[in-house]
């Protein structure tokens, strides 16, 4: 049997989870983000491409990757604005608009969801800031929803359990 990654919206210990904290708190014990519509992890290698007049076909190599998550979330008031905002020295307190706007390195820990039972679960984790707020509103769409984006300094790093 395969061992498929099932995030199982609602099944606790087994859904998909985002967890931030400001990098530079080590005391910060991090904020769950909720509401999440979809997550999207973009690991893209850029390449290199040249010609050669020996050859009929381009050369390219791998070079550096540009690392990014993408989510789009039902905006919940106290996480997106946290409890003081802007300013604010822990990812309770800033939220995810006062962590953008105040550009603060922030850790993620983005748990991808488990086979079936909540004990095999793999995490990708890493650090980067929070940018690509657009939260929208509209008849058809009456509850606010923002896409959001953590542009990744470095690389992905894989883990068996939350680092926090």
């Amino acid at each position: 049997m395969a061992n498929y990654i099932y995030p199982a919206p609602g099944t606790t210990a087994v859904e998909a989870t985002l967890k931030i904290k400001v990098s530079s708190n080590g005391a910060d014990t991090g904020l769950l983000v909720p509401s999440l519509q979809d997550i999207t992890v973009n690991a893209a290698n850029d390449t290199f491409t040249w010609t050669q007049l020996d050859e009929g076909s381009k050369k390219q190599i791998a070079t550096t990757a540009t690392n990014s998550l993408d989510t789009n979330l039902v905006v919940n008031q106290t996480t997106f604005f946290g409890t003081v905002g802007s300013g604010g020295t822990t990812a309770a307190e800033l939220g995810v608009f006062g962590a953008s706007t105040d550009k603060t390195l922030m850790t993620f820990s983005l748990y991808l969801g488990d086979e079936s039972d909540g004990g095999n679960g793999k995490y990708l984790e890493g650090d980067g800031y929070i940018t690509g707020l657009a939260p929208t509103v509209s008849a058809d769409e009456p509850v606010w929803v923002s896409p959001v984006t953590i542009s990744i300094t470095g690389d992905y790093t894989v883990a068996t359990a939350g680092s926090f």
